[in-house]
């Protein structure tokens, strides 16, 4: 995957647009509700969305701390508000690259990861409201970035083992079987 940070900024407000549109179905009843992210329910789903906003805006200054929350009170409202956050600070000049965890990585790279959960993320909302399918030009575009990022070592951790799809499957299908999800 060759990207440039204004790329994978992009590639970012377009992964934003469709997971604030999956969140706008969500409401307090709902939060039981499973996901297909393991024994995840939409509230836990949440929560850890809004964790990971939080970890991808401050990687926009160099560095992520570890932040930690519990409750399930006006986290579609978080989650939408650190969303806008997390464009703003990589629409600005970044630090060039990150350091997350010990690990160095290339601004562009971080983003385009970002991109890549929060769109998985907005599909695994949207299974546990109103499905709906990933676009097929955001799918496509973030396939390479899985390819790169999702290792072996992260499945059964951050991800399911790659589910078996047809080369000639749409890219949404691909992208999601890639990631463990069917």
């Amino acid at each position: 995957m060759t990207t440039t940070l204004p790329a994978s900024v992009e590639l970012l407000g377009r992964a934003l647009d469709y997971t604030r549109a999956r969140l706008n179905d969500v409401h307090g009843g709902l939060l039981d509700r499973p996901t297909p992210c393991g024994d995840w329910r939409l509230g836990d789903l949440l929560v850890h969305m809004e964790d990971s906003l939080d970890a991808f805006t401050e990687a926009a200054g160099g560095r992520v701390e570890v932040h930690l929350t519990h409750t399930t009170e006006g986290r579609v409202a978080a989650i939408e508000e650190k969303a806008c956050a997390l464009l703003g600070a990589w629409s600005r000049p970044g630090p060039g690259d990150v350091l997350v965890g010990g690990l160095d990585l290339a601004s562009a790279v971080l983003v385009a990861t970002a991109a890549l959960e929060i769109t998985a993320h907005g599909w695994d909302v949207a299974e546990a409201t109103t499905p709906a399918p990933v676009p097929s030009d955001l799918a496509a575009a973030l396939l390479p970035v899985a390819h790169l990022t999702v290792s072996q070592a992260d499945r059964g951790v951050r991800f399911g083992p790659a589910l078996p799809v047809p080369d000639e499957a749409p890219a949404d299908v691909r992208l999601l079987a890639f990631l463990g999800r069917a």
